[in-house]
């Protein structure tokens, strides 16, 4: 059988990887997306029924510019769907305003002119006790999205535009040929002038030489329902976020979903943005012991008392992918000579930057160079 040569070959379409074969096959190239598991997925980074998107980004000031892109990506797709993915409902945040995390949501607000309001009390928000010494911080314009429904409509605009997307087809090895790349998966081979792995936690077992840069770790999500559920959907309830003094990340959760509209699971969405135990993505333990999940519950129950005594209904695993820096990386592979790009470290804060990180990496793939302000997430920083 003659090998098939592609423009590009995508190897993972999950969350970076589906915006990626969409923004290269609307470009005009000739593209396959390779997916070990089925579209969606839940054994990754990106499955979860909601990801917060927000603007007034604490982990740097730099991420604005790029957030103010995947907004209006957001949007065309939206548009071009004729569905929404983006659900404004508003962004909570607590903490003491010293907090490094404070501190960055008010660098960020007061740099870019990110609209973001102080307030002095709970009464727009009843549900929360708020401890003494913590400020609370508004975002009216932030909100969450879809995961599974964003990754189903990439996939399903890329294959419309001629995308070809292989589901349950590993990429097993890949090698540099005069002319491109050349890819062997479980089931055949093909070649491409470009490669974009963007694979999710399997990155570093893809690309070897990015083991010291990438440490994977098992996190867990729970859904709780509380009386009086009413009180938590998104018209009286936002998404959220707190900054515990003397603990790394921040606890975040969701208002209550209608599983009619959204899927399951039902109940508030709550779980800890913080490096977890490290995991190996072909072995993760997805057993969740009582003690996890009663530590995080009463973790979270200072701040919500209404989910002290609430019905746990669901408790899941995901994975972190993360950089020693916390910020992703995106970049042509060194010694490649532009023929492979690498997208990877998102580290659970990456969903909502989906819609331009695809965009960067056809970029990267088609003209060699992006021009997207995403140079601070460049290989360069750890030579």
């Amino acid at each position: 059988m003659p090998v098939k040569h592609y423009d590009v070959i995508i190897a993972g379409v999950g969350s970076m990887g589906s915006a990626a074969a969409y923004y290269c096959a609307a470009a005009g190239a000739k593209v396959l997306g390779l997916e070990q598991f089925g579209i969606p997925h839940d054994q990754g980074e990106h499955a979860g029924q909601s990801r917060i998107i927000r603007k007034a980004y604490f982990e740097h000031p730099d991420y604005v510019p790029l957030l103010d892109r995947a907004y209006a990506n957001w949007n065309d797709l939206e548009v071009m769907a004729g569905t929404p993915i983006y659900h404004e409902t508003g962004l909570l945040y607590l903490g003491q305003p010293d907090h490094p995390v404070m501190k960055g949501i008010d660098t960020a607000a007061h740099k870019f002119h990110i609209p973001l309001r102080t307030l002095t009390n709970t009464s727009i928000f009843p549900a929360f006790s708020v401890p003494e010494g913590f400020e609370m911080r508004y975002e009216p314009h932030a909100g969450f999205l879809q995961p599974e429904k964003a990754v189903s409509l990439y996939v399903s605009e890329a294959r419309d535009l001629g995308a070809l997307i292989h589901e349950y087809e590993p990429m097993i090895s890949w090698e540099l040929t005069p002319n491109g790349v050349s890819v062997q998966t479980s089931l055949a081979t093909y070649t491409a002038d470009k490669l974009i792995i963007s694979a999710g936690p399997w990155l570093s077992k893809a690309v070897p030489a990015l083991q010291e840069q990438l440490q994977v770790t098992r996190q867990i999500v729970c859904w709780a329902e509380p009386d009086e559920i009413e009180h938590f959907t998104p018209a009286k309830f936002s998404c959220w976020l707190i900054a515990e003094p003397d603990q790394p990340g921040a606890l975040y959760g969701f208002p209550a979903l209608d599983t009619t509209e959204f899927g399951p699971p039902a109940g508030l969405k709550f779980a800890w943005h913080h490096a977890g135990d490290p995991a190996d993505p072909d072995a993760v333990n997805r057993n969740v012991t009582e003690k996890e999940i009663r530590e995080l519950v009463d973790r979270v129950a200072k701040y919500i008392p209404a989910l002290k005594n609430a019905k746990l209904n669901t408790v899941k695993t995901c994975l972190y992918t993360n950089t020693p820096d916390e910020h992703f990386i995106i970049d042509h592979l060194p010694g490649t000579k532009g023929k492979v790009s690498v997208a990877g470290g998102f580290s659970g804060h990456g969903f909502k930057f989906v819609s331009v990180v695809g965009e960067i990496l056809s970029q990267l793939a088609l003209k060699g160079k992006t021009d997207m302000p995403a140079e601070f997430l460049s290989l360069k920083r750890f030579r």
